[in-house]
């Protein structure tokens, strides 16, 4: 039997769809209830994987852990955390090409978005994407030969797709849409988590194309794309470096009220 993973340096949030058979199965207790982690060895570094979804039923957006999730990430030890998202595209990105994050809007409406319910924490998010792991998805990308884009994130509540009105209206200072980005990215903030999003593009937005909007879509779309994903993960995973030297890691300071 392999030994048991202790050192836990980098998470992937969302999973890639690929199969956790010879993960290492942790539960992690948090705050905010259970989260089942997938550990594993991955070039010499501790990985765990959270699948967002996970559960008897395919979790919706909107009724996503994000606390518990990004809570276990810190539990766990990690500092560098990789979120994988399926998004609509707002500029006519290929089906199938990818977009690093590189700032968001939040439209959600009933997620709770903070730590800090009984408490006044300000966390800075003028850089809310980590620039060394985005250089590293950057490089990751270029190696491997694949297109990509660099582009603002509009996150909307869910679960059902946006209307033609409303992309109208984010096309105008966003580039693609998502349902799983936030809260994420300013929970990763307030425990001074360095995080990062890889966002494939699944679909063109509501009003973009005369095409019906499908899960199906999505769902086939990411399939098809697992092994680009994993491989694009590998690469970043190798090349991170152990040291943070960015923001992220002080992002608390000076938050506190």
């Amino acid at each position: 039997m392999e030994e048991a993973v202790e050192n836990i340096e980098v998470a992937v949030l969302g999973g890639v769809g690929y199969s956790y058979r010879d993960f290492e199965s942790r539960a992690v207790q948090t705050p905010y209830g259970e989260v089942t982690a997938y550990v594993t060895d991955i070039r010499g570094k501790g990985v765990a994987v959270i699948p967002r979804h996970a559960g008897i039923n395919h979790i919706p957006p909107h009724r996503i852990n994000y606390r518990a999730n990004v809570w276990a990430v810190h539990a766990l030890g990690a500092e560098r955390v990789i979120s994988t998202n399926s998004v609509g595209s707002m500029r006519g990105h290929p089906v199938g090409s990818f977009v690093v994050l590189d700032d968001f809007i939040d439209f959600t409406r009933n997620r709770p978005s903070t730590f800090y319910d009984d408490s006044t924490v300000h966390v800075d998010v003028s850089e809310p994407y980590c620039p060394e792991i985005k250089a590293e998805l950057k490089n990751a990308l270029e190696k491997q030969g694949h297109p990509y884009a660099e582009g603002i994130y509009a996150c909307t509540e869910g679960p059902r797709f946006e209307t033609r009105a409303e992309i109208r209206m984010m096309s105008q200072f966003a580039d693609v849409v998502g349902m799983t980005g936030v809260p994420e990215v300013t929970l990763a903030k307030e425990l001074s988590l360095c995080y990062a999003s890889l966002a494939i593009i699944t679909n063109q937005a509501c009003g973009m194309s005369t095409q019906k909007l499908t899960a199906d879509e999505v769902t086939e779309v990411v399939g098809k794309a697992q092994a680009s994903i994993f491989e694009i993960l590998l690469g970043v995973i190798e090349n991170i470096p152990k040291t943070r030297n960015c923001r992220c890691r002080s992002a608390r300071e000076g938050a506190c009220l």
